[in-house]
Formats: C-alpha cells, sequence, structure tokens
C-alpha cells in the first residue's frame, strides 16, 4: 500500500475516499473497535492502522458518539477526541512522527463503529 499512497497522491485518496456514502462491510481490529468500508481503505491507503488502535485504546464504550480528529503538521500530529463540534477535547494525543497525508482529517465513533463522516 506504500505504492499506493506514494503513487496516487493525497488527491487521489481524497477523490477516492468521497466514494463512501454507507458500508457493506464491518471490519474488527485487534482491540474489539468495528469499523467501515471508508476506515478500512483510509488505513490501507495510508497505512494508518495504527489511528484506528488509537482510537480503539481510548474509546468510551458507554458513549454514543465521539469525534475523532487528526491534526498534523511538519510530520507531527495531534489526535483528539470530542463528545461533539466545538467542545473541548476529552482526549489528546501527541504524536511524535507521522506521514499521514491530511493536514485534518475527522472521525466519526457512533456506536462502538469507526466511519468517515460521509458514513454516517
Amino acid at each position: 500500500m506504500e505504492y499506493y499512497k506514494t503513487f496516487m497522491g493525497q488527491q487521489q485518496i481524497e477523490q477516492d475516499l468521497r466514494q463512501f456514502t454507507g458500508t457493506e462491510n464491518y471490519y474488527k481490529s485487534l482491540l474489539g473497535l468495528l469499523f467501515t468500508d471508508g476506515v478500512k481503505f483510509l488505513a490501507d491507503s495510508c497505512q494508518a492502522y495504527w489511528l484506528i488502535d488509537l482510537i480503539a485504546s481510548y474509546r468510551n464504550k458507554r458513549k454514543e458518539f465521539e469525534l475523532w480528529q487528526i491534526s498534523v503538521k511538519n510530520n507531527k500530529a495531534v489526535v483528539t477526541m470530542r463528545e461533539d463540534c466545538g467542545l473541548n477535547p476529552i482526549v489528546r494525543q501527541e504524536i511524535p512522527y507521522t506521514d499521514f497525508p491530511f493536514q485534518n482529517f475527522k472521525l466519526y465513533l457512533r456506536n462502538n463503529v469507526l466511519m468517515l463522516p460521509s458514513e454516517y
């Protein structure tokens, strides 16, 4: 998949992510978090299974909805979780190095299923 990320680039990945408006399959992470086709594509194309694992390790199974965001600058990232837009982060994890291709990217966690906003 490194070849895909290098060859296709961020714009192609972004364009391909737009096709996900629902899911046909659910996948389970090693930590038991379910995720959709779109999240699997993101993880495969960006080598970002670490992000799924990070979210799985922090998730609160009692919460119905969580908004996760990764912000990248100079190959460093901050991953945050909020209960909704505009609220202060409940979780904040700094990542000292990443090659994640997006500066800002959001994921939703609803009822223990991680999804792209377009799949909500």
